[in-house]
């Protein structure tokens, strides 16, 4: 039989989970990290904000933990968001540690931290460490280096997980996660990579919609392998819209960070009037949802393609030195952001549920864990707060690499996998079709499963997802697969799980606010929407 990939721990993923992870577990562990592009082509290298992390004898643990709970609306698990918060301060000191550059508070500020802080919607301090405006790219490169450098550390680039290998999947009892099959994206093939533990750290969604702060990578590839696998997956109608990414025809998925709002900058319409006042008393700075929404409402309202982010009140000089990569590309397209608004609109960005996990991040499958964004942990509930997903990264990171240390000397080695059988299937000669249904459950998600909702746009989505599931089924059946063909899969089972949970909600709670439920049902305790696996007639997860 051909050869096998076989190593201790299997990490999908190299974003900031996955690759921190990695890190902590090489001198005890052989580690293999799978990544579906360039090592660093993922989510993290764009994220523009900080980590949030409380740093300023100001401030305090028991502030994040309220402002946390207060900003998810009722669905945080207060353990976990306690226990995430408590773990911010050992969790920046160990990327520090790493050799993660942070920007330094300037000796006139006169503030007790050594490290200057940003203040982002939500938060009631400033207590978002950062690089510049280019965070996520400080700490991604920072850990690839580290990565490519330890010898325990197999690198797998332009690989792509095409579905998981469970004990059940192969009709036997009990469970446990074994490995997945892999798709080298180079040379065609695809491989089994086995191991004693399995890590989803693939990230979110965003590329189910047609407008997005993602890269194209986020294509909700780890939650769909589980819940094909048999995990629940909860709370997938909170889809967050970041309120401001640039609008321009040559600005694909660029971010304009909401520090700059906690720099004082201003939302206006076309002819110069501010209008967040109307919509909450913290204005710019209210939590996301709120102001995705009001900016969604102006811009319908008045017919217009974009609103205006206006920081040109600030000097030169600081907007150089606290926004510079934002300052360039804005200059680069013909805006000078010193001296006139920035066009933006809301985007998709974050996908606040997933793969329900524990407080190590283990999954319902043993030996499968999901830490990051693919994950669940209960630590945004409805609604995340700004600069909280890379403090999720890097402490579930940590919590994993503790529970995996602890178990993986009694874990056996899984032994010979079934090969990936594509002996009945044939290279497709129409690629069109993966094409076209990429594109059009892009735009019916924008159009009917976007920042406002009603029952009938969601039926209407729903409709069109039984329609494509067929055609993708039968294509997927055929034809050999692809990376366009695999992610094309996953994104119509994200799109399913979307649509379904937010239609089993009857409210409007967060990032989820439909016109048929406009107000928050307050006459029950507030609880997830959990999408159970579908099993076959034999009990077995159906593939």
């Amino acid at each position: 039989m051909p050869d096998q990939q076989q190593h201790d721990v299997l990490i999908i993923g190299s974003g900031a989970a996955g690759l921190s992870l990695a890190i902590k577990l090489a001198d005890h562990a052989n580690v293999a990290v799978l990544s579906k592009e360039a090592l660093i082509g993922g989510a993290t290298l764009h994220a523009q904000g900080g980590f949030s992390a409380v740093l300023d004898e100001h401030d305090s643990t028991e502030s994040h933990f309220e402002d946390t709970l207060a900003t998810g609306v009722g669905l945080c698990d207060p353990d976990i968001v306690r226990f995430v918060v408590e773990s911010a301060h050992k969790s920046v000191q160990w990327l520090v540690d790493q050799g993660v550059d942070f920007t330094r508070t300037d000796e006139e500020s006169g503030s007790n931290s050594p490290f200057h802080l940003h203040k982002e919607g939500g938060h009631s301090h400033r207590r978002i460490i950062h690089a510049a405006d280019a965070t996520g790219k400080a700490i991604e490169t920072t850990l690839e280096s580290l990565v490519r450098a330890h010898p325990n550390i197999n690198l797998y680039e332009h690989h792509i997980a095409v579905d998981l290998i469970t004990i059940q999947k192969l009709a036997k009892p009990d469970n446990r996660c074994l490995g997945a099959y892999v798709l080298d994206v180079i040379n065609n093939k695809v491989n089994v990579f086995s191991a004693r533990n399995v890590i989803l750290a693939t990230g979110g969604a965003g590329k189910v919609y047609l407008y997005t702060s993602n890269p194209d990578s986020c294509t909700g590839d780890g939650i769909a392998m589980a819940h094909r696998a048999g995990c629940r997956i909860a709370n997938m109608e909170f889809i967050q819209f970041h309120p401001t990414c640039l609008y321009h025809p040559m600005a694909k998925s660029f971010l304009i960070s909401e520090a700059l709002r906690g720099e004082g900058a201003k939302l206006i319409l076309a002819n110069g009037e501010s209008f967040m006042h109307r919509y909450d008393s913290r204005e710019e700075l209210a939590s996301r949802d709120v102001v995705a929404r009001a900016i969604d409402y102006e811009m319908k309202r008045l017919g217009h393609d974009c609103v205006y982010l206006d920081i040109s009140h600030k000097s030169k000089e600081f907007i150089k030195q606290h926004f510079p990569t934002i300052n360039q590309r804005c200059l680069d397209l013909g805006i000078d952001m010193s001296s006139e608004p920035i066009p933006v609109v809301p985007a998709a960005h974050y996908t606040c549920g997933g793969v329900m996990v524990d407080q190590n991040g283990q999954t319902d499958i043993p030996g499968l864990y999901a830490i990051g964004e693919v994950s669940c942990s209960g630590l945004h509930g409805a609604n995340r707060m700004a600069s909280n997903s890379l403090l999720e990264c890097v402490v579930f990171a940590h919590a994993a690499f503790k529970d995996i240390r602890q178990t993986l000397s009694a874990t056996k080695m899984p032994g010979q996998l079934p090969e990936w059988d594509e002996s009945r299937v044939t290279d497709s000669d129409e690629e069109v079709v993966v094409s076209h249904n990429w594109d059009e459950i892009r735009r019916f998600m924008w159009d009917y499963v976007g920042i406002v909702r009603t029952t009938k746009r969601l039926q209407r989505a729903q409709h069109r997802i039984k329609l494509l599931r067929s055609e993708v089924t039968e294509y997927y059946g055929n034809f050999r697969i692809s990376k366009d063909l695999i992610e094309l899969r996953n994104l119509l089972v994200v799109a399913e799980l979307i649509v379904e949970s937010a239609l089993k909600r009857k409210e409007s709670r967060g990032l989820h606010y439909t016109v048929d439920y406009p107000v928050a049902d307050t006459t029950d305790k507030a609880i997830n929407t959990v999408i159970n696996p579908q099993l076959s007639e034999n009990g077995h997860v159906a593939a």
